[in-house]
């Protein structure tokens, strides 16, 4: 049984506040994500031509794409985008991002508990705190296999979600601008039958990244505050302040809340129906893994 348009309209209203309470009836998925090959950097253009990156498959099987480089315009000139200027970006380093978003049988492995309101391995994990998707990543970094490959994991920094998202196009979405598209990349609150669904069933966005429209809300490292004016280089976001950001779309949002410039504030203890997260990946530094290595002999 679906909820009623009303109850949804309430429970996106309070998504987007941070602090989701209802508990709308799961649907039933099953579905399983389809890989993508990865060989070339890509060109960063306004073409949203698909581009396939240099890829990697971890430990427990979590797939991630190398992002490059690179410069872009980030934000929107939409007035509900929050704290909006649209300025320039640039990202000095490369770095991995998850194909997908983490799932719960991918959270459960490394936490030990599904939180998840709607149910189904291949389902993003949901209900979870910014703080709970920061230690799966510290848990995660901890495992031995990938200590021993040096794989470091961490949230996204804002600016990383959205030049990623983006994948290299000035356009609302990273299809282009039309609305009537959205539901061939993403789960929102026209196609989703009032509930998440299984990770990589849309189309991917030109870098091969899935669900960046909608599925669930994705948290990010940084702290939520107003843009700078001008151009920035690796941003992180605010020194100070206890809510964080969060990005994407959402199986809750409609159409214009998806879009690629749009930002969130999440409470920093919310945990949310329509909040899950993606992780980046950080190689750790040769001498400093073979420093580790040395100090976990003695």
């Amino acid at each position: 049984m679906h909820l009623s348009k009303s109850v949804v309209v309430c429970l996106v209203a309070v998504v987007i506040c941070g602090c989701d309470r209802s508990q709308p009836t799961p649907p039933a998925t099953t579905n399983n994500p389809t890989p993508v090959g990865t060989d070339t950097p890509p060109a960063t253009t306004n073409n949203p031509t698909p581009v396939e990156l240099a890829g990697s498959t971890n430990s427990i099987g979590m797939q991630f794409n190398l992002v490059p480089a690179g410069s872009f315009t980030m934000g929107s000139e939409n007035k509900f985008a929050g704290g909006v200027t649209p300025h320039q970006v640039t990202l000095t380093q490369p770095f991995y991002l998850g194909i997908y978003e983490v799932t719960q049988e991918q959270y459960e492995r490394v936490m030990g508990e599904n939180p998840s309101y709607f149910k189904g391995p291949k389902n993003p994990v949901e209900r979870v705190s910014w703080e709970d998707a920061v230690e799966f990543c510290r848990k995660l970094s901890a495992l031995p296999e990938e200590k021993a490959a040096g794989r470091v994991y961490r949230l996204p920094t804002e600016a990383e979600w959205e030049y990623a998202c983006r994948a290299g196009t000035t356009t609302e979405y990273s299809f282009g601008d039309e609305e009537s598209q959205l539901g061939d990349y993403a789960w929102y609150d026209e196609n989703s039958g009032d509930g998440t669904h299984s990770v990589g069933q849309k189309k991917p966005n030109p870098w091969g990244f899935y669900d960046m429209h909608g599925n669930v809300n994705e948290l990010c490292q940084d702290r939520f505050g107003e843009y700078p004016s001008g151009s920035v280089t690796n941003p992180t976001g605010p020194s100070e302040g206890s809510d964080r950001v969060s990005r994407g779309g959402s199986w809750g949002y409609d159409a214009w809340r998806c879009q690629s410039g749009l930002r969130r504030r999440n409470f920093l203890l919310s945990r949310g129906l329509s909040y899950g997260f993606r992780v980046a990946q950080v190689p750790l530094p040769d001498n400093k893994r073979a420093s580790e290595a040395e100090s976990e002999s003695r």
